[in-house]
């Protein structure tokens, strides 16, 4: 099985010619993978939930996750400023090409009915953003009680300077995008 950092350095001989790259530090690759996940306004009544999700996070990324709180109070959505309304982990490295091929390989191929990302999941900065609606499909939280599901969406960073040369850097990867 080839792991993403492999793919990552072969992206660059299959991109030189399309785009003109002289160097190898031209051709985009990834900076950083973002998981963020937001509790909702249950979290707020059930200070386990924040725990829960806490520790599911930490053992789908290997890493603890940090907590962010509201910047602003909104007073339709009683929320405070600094409450607790999510979990993110920021990866990098080698941390960072585990993961991805864990979710590549292992978790895509688990979620029911997919048939794949849009590719207007891109941004005009060459970022990915995948939405999981389950946490489940991942191997690490596979459990009994399925009471406590929430979704998460993780950000693939890339040094890409266009969506087009995204769009082909992570065909080149493997991410599975929707056929036509």
């Amino acid at each position: 099985m080839i792991n993403v950092k492999e793919k990552e350095k072969k992206a660059f001989s299959e991109m030189k010619e399309r785009f003109g790259y002289t160097s190898r530090y031209a051709a985009p690759r990834m900076e950083k993978v973002v998981v963020s996940v937001g509790t909702g306004k249950m979290s707020k009544a059930d200070k386990k939930r924040n725990e829960f999700i806490a520790d599911r996070i930490a053992k789908i990324t290997g890493q603890k996750p940090v907590a962010r709180g509201a910047k602003i109070a909104i007073a339709s959505f009683k929320s405070r400023q600094g409450d607790i309304i999510g979990y993110s982990v920021t990866l990098r490295k080698e941390r960072m090409y585990s993961f991805l091929d864990r979710l590549f390989n292992v978790t895509m191929p688990r979620i029911r009915d997919f048939r794949g990302f849009d590719k207007k999941s891109i941004d005009q900065m060459g970022n990915l953003t995948l939405g999981l609606k389950e946490h489940n499909v991942f191997p690490e939280t596979a459990d009994e009680e399925l009471k406590d599901v929430f979704g998460l969406a993780v950000t693939i960073v890339t040094t890409a300077k266009s969506k087009d040369e995204a769009a082909v850097f992570f065909e080149v990867l493997g991410v599975p995008f929707k056929k036509k």
